[in-house]
């Protein structure tokens, strides 16, 4: 098994417990409501939301995939940091064994924050992934993110 490590930094004009609020402990419901294209729905197939809970996330009708589980590794309310791995799913596209994501969201100087992001891929055997699928999921991350900050401008009370 090979291990591809990415990382990436998405800032925002949104304080960091506002953005943590909405993009990780709100996102099951808020997520689904403002792209629903991406993202249809979220189940939660055991857990509190905690540690260890599995998600079974369909998405929406303009997504290449279908569905896809998940596992809540960590959640810090306190220190805004969320780990969670996809554990199946066609995401996995054959070609990975799972991919774990560990979210952190720090104060910028500007008010605002900044979502640092690791993923990390575990590949299947010598399987072999090209720099434009790692790019394409980055992307979809970043504009999820960035959709996430536009509604909580036009709604500064959600």
């Amino acid at each position: 098994m090979g291990v591809i490590t990415y990382d990436m930094e998405i800032p925002s004009s949104i304080p960091p417990a506002k953005m943590f609020k909405a993009f990780v402990l709100d996102g099951d419901t808020l997520i689904p409501k403002i792209l629903p294209q991406a993202i249809k729905n979220v189940e939660i197939l055991e857990g509190d939301g905690g540690a260890g809970t599995i998600k079974h996330i369909t998405f929406g009708e303009g997504s290449a995939y279908k569905s896809v589980k998940q596992r809540v590794d960590a959640i810090d309310k306190e220190n805004f940091t969320y780990s969670y791995t996809v554990i199946e799913g066609d995401v996995l596209m054959g070609t990975f064994e799972s991919i774990s994501y560990h979210i952190k969201i720090v104060a910028s100087p500007d008010g605002g924050s900044i979502c640092k992001n690791r993923s990390i891929y575990n590949t299947k055997a010598d399987a072999q992934v090209t720099e434009e699928e790692i790019k394409s999921g980055k992307e979809k991350a970043s504009g999820m993110f960035k959709a996430l900050e536009a509604y909580l401008l036009a709604n500064p009370d959600a």
